[in-house]
């Protein structure tokens, strides 16, 4: 199991675009296959911090889906509302309940 870990940075106004993008694609996203699981979280005290949080099957999974045209798109709309540059974080879990 991979686990993807995902920060992104927002110019503010265009948080409610990002929000109605991942909304509009979430579904594809979490049925895409060898995803487990996806959930967006939202850093406590920032309204323009978000980082998506899933789980892969395998890295060919999450490879798979990287260079897929779902994600291609997604991520060609979504880095234009970029104030940072994005970090990611490919970890696996070696101590869960």
């Amino acid at each position: 199991m991979i686990v993807r870990i995902v920060k992104m940075t927002f110019q503010p106004e265009k948080v409610k675009d990002f929000l109605e993008n991942f909304d509009t694609n979430k579904t594809k996203i979490r049925r895409f296959e060898g995803c487990e699981h996806l959930e967006l979280l939202k850093e406590e005290d920032r309204e323009d911090v978000y980082f998506t949080y899933s789980y892969w099957q395998n890295v060919e999974a999450l490879e798979n889906y990287r260079h897929s045209q779902l994600f291609k798109g997604v991520w060609k709309f979504t880095k234009t509302l970029f104030a940072d540059k994005p970090q990611a974080w490919s970890v696996q879990s070696i101590d869960k309940q």
